[in-house]
């Protein structure tokens, strides 16, 4: 069975490198693979798991731990031959999220079409990803701008039978409820009298900071 804490990170450029600083700072566990053992030097101090691999097989890979990652993210930039692969091998092996890094719609198009989720990323994309794949319960990210985003989040059942006046979720968190999605059914019309019930998914607008916070406390 796949652990949700265990991230796998294949490929440690700048954005593997800014990526798994990142989730390591947010308490996950990261096996991270190269090909080049001096792109592993700067994490020695930091992740146990560093891995040597000359070849992405399916065996390679399983090898690794892979296998047991919730969430694979395949870094390799430039040498899109090993990107493909690795990431067909992650998914095979059952991963069951697994990101892959394009850097051409050409590229991005291939990926999606093997099942990735694909990220077109910058240094700084590193820890903006690192952040939405550490909020367990956050289920999706719409980027508003740089500092502003709306997110679906699988709602806390400490918030269970509780009203939004109660909640009070702008005043304590800085957010807003746009919507509350109940039985696969967004309704947008929310009063302050409104009932949070167990399976809703809110639908929350707010800075980045502020969702991060959020984030944090749900989660908890």
């Amino acid at each position: 069975m796949a652990d949700n804490n265990l991230y796998g990170i294949i490929g440690v450029g700048r954005f593997g490198l800014s990526l798994a600083e990142n989730l390591t700072n947010s308490g996950k566990t990261i096996i991270a693979i190269d090909k080049d053992s001096q792109k592993l030097t700067p994490l020695k101090n930091t992740i146990d798991h560093l891995l040597t691999l000359e070849e992405l097989s399916r065996d390679s890979l399983r090898d690794a731990g892979i296998a047991e990652c919730g969430t694979v993210i395949v870094c390799i930039g430039k040498d899109i031959e090993a990107n493909i692969l690795a990431t067909l091998n992650a998914i095979e092996l059952g991963v069951p999220r697994v990101f892959a890094k394009a850097i051409s719609d050409d590229h991005s198009r291939i990926l999606e079409k093997i099942g990735a989720s694909v990220v077109n990323p910058e240094v700084e994309m590193g820890a903006k990803l690192a952040k939405t794949l550490s909020a367990k319960l956050t289920l999706d990210v719409l980027p508003i701008g740089e500092d502003f985003s709306i997110v679906e989040v699988q709602c806390n059942e400490k918030f269970f039978g509780k009203s939004v006046i109660d909640l009070d979720f702008r005043r304590k968190y800085g957010v807003n409820i746009v919507a509350i999605v109940r039985d696969g059914k967004a309704h947008g019309n929310i009063l302050p009298t409104s009932i949070i019930e167990e399976g809703d998914i809110l639908v929350l607008s707010g800075n980045n900071e502020h969702i991060n916070n959020f984030q944090n406390k749900n989660s908890q």
